[in-house]
């Protein structure tokens, strides 16, 4: 009976407790994150219409009038469209602060997943799912927030505009590039911010540096190609459309592109350098010294992240070839998929494959799309208060500026002059939490710790004087 009494003792104690670690509106946050997360938003299967209808319906059913919300897609994308809810500030003159994340994922099948990978798993303290961190927690955490502020009366000086867009992780329409081109007026702000960058955790968990993108690289994706007459498999030729092409990739496999550093990544190099100290950190002060130091290069090609904040990538993503087992191939391709560093072109990039390729039974077509453009500056209007709300989540955690080595979003709306940063409170495990691969994961203390980072910094900027 004595050992009953304790534990209710303890019971009773623990109750408050767990109601004052809960945040303010936690369950309904849990709720819309759920729902938009096993919204089925891939390219083949899915409906970003449905999800930004989804999350219009939750802002709507919290108070915002159908004037302050604006679905769009277009009649030959019917499935890849997207929102745009506006929160009116105090100051009409004092602009907008935008809100991007993207719904739509990267496609997973579920014989491949160790759980169905569209349904919202919490286990061991993850929640598991395709998206549940590329980029639905931040679409989540936004659509939260506007809800949140609204149900406290808040009344910003400055305008919130939160975009929900598809085409981020590929396809056939971009919503942040049409907003960016047809619709600037829905979208116009004095900056935004993106997803990408984060918390960096090292293998056991502790936060190692707060990452925030001020620049990114152009995604340039290149077609190698060789074509032969082919013929009967019993009577082989040296002229293989698939040894070309094999040939041809492994020079690219070879290559490593020159060193070229920027402002932020000499800046991140010089951060880092002090905070990881050891042969890394020496090799991290040597390349800021001397981009040509070989040695530097070589120590820190040896992690991925840094051999990509180095300069520019090429690698071999996809293979194809040959039409029988018993016939010489007529034709063979490879996909490489290079990221380039700001201020190279990709002409600039085909030009070098060709030269390393040099072999004119190859063709190399044409990347295309938007060039890079350079990332905004880093004022202490946009770095004040990420480090003030870093500093309260995260003590004694150095903010970094970094450079993303994907491209994402942000690109369309820096070009279209909008300065657009990667800011975000999610804590990230060295792996991503495999984003893009098997069994997707975010820690369940990331998410919520990211949903105030995101409230207590963006209500520091709505109500920032110029």
């Amino acid at each position: 009976m004595r050992g009953l009494a304790i534990l209710a003792a303890v019971a009773a104690l623990a109750a408050p407790l767990a109601a004052v670690a809960a945040q303010p509106g936690e369950a309904a946050f849990r709720d819309l994150y759920k729902a938009l997360v096993e919204t089925n938003t891939t390219q083949s299967a899915g409906s970003c219409t449905l999800a930004a209808e989804r999350m219009a319906a939750r802002l709507k059913a919290a108070g915002f009038p159908d004037a302050d919300l604006t679905l769009f897609s277009l009649p030959e994308f019917p499935k890849d469209g997207g929102l745009v809810a506006v929160y009116p500030g105090r100051d009409p003159k004092a602009g907008a602060i935008l809100l991007l994340a993207h719904l739509d994922v990267v496609e997973a099948r579920r014989e491949d997943w160790t759980r169905d990978p569209f349904t919202l798993f919490e286990e061991g303290g993850y929640f598991y799912a395709r998206g549940a961190a590329d980029d639905k927690a931040q679409a989540a955490i936004f659509t939260d927030l506007f809800i949140r502020l609204r149900q406290e009366g808040y009344r910003p000086r400055h305008t919130l505009k939160l975009a929900l867009t598809c085409g981020e992780e590929g396809g056939r329409f971009n919503g942040a590039s049409w907003l960016a081109q047809n619709r600037r007026d829905l979208i116009d702000a004095k900056f935004a911010l993106n997803e990408w960058a984060g918390v960096n955790l090292d293998a056991s968990g502790k936060p190692v540096f707060h990452a925030i993108m001020a620049d990114q690289k152009t995604v340039g994706t290149y077609r190698l190609e060789a074509t032969n007459p082919g013929g009967h498999s019993s009577r082989p030729l040296p002229d293989n459309a698939i040894y070309h092409v094999t040939h041809a990739v492994d020079r690219i496999a070879a290559y490593e592109f020159p060193v070229q550093l920027n402002d932020v990544t000499r800046a991140y190099f010089s951060a880092m350098s002090k905070i990881l100290g050891g042969e890394r950190g020496a090799a991290m002060a040597a390349i800021v010294a001397d981009p040509n130091d070989a040695a530097a290069k070589a120590v820190l090609a040896r992690d991925p992240n840094d051999h990509a904040m180095m300069g520019t990538t090429c690698v071999a993503t996809m293979f194809e070839a040959g039409h029988a087992a018993n016939a010489l191939p007529q034709r063979a391709t490879a996909t490489i998929n290079c990221r380039i560093v700001p201020g190279v072109t990709r002409a600039e990039v085909r030009d070098t494959l060709v030269g390393l390729i040099d072999d004119p039974q190859v063709s190399v077509s044409e990347a295309r799309g938007r060039e890079g453009v350079a990332g905004p500056p880093l004022t202490p209007q946009i770095m004040d208060p990420i480090r003030k709300v870093s500093g309260e989540l995260w003590p004694g955690v150095p903010v970094v500026p970094t450079m993303e080595a994907a491209a994402t979003d942000g690109k369309a709306l820096i070009a279209a002059g909008i300065p657009t940063y990667g800011v975000m409170g999610l804590a990230l495990e060295p792996d991503l939490g495999h984003m893009h691969g098997l069994n997707e994961r975010i820690g369940v203390k990331s998410v919520l710790d990211a949903r105030e980072f995101t409230y207590r910094l963006v209500k520091i900027y709505a109500d920032q004087k110029d």
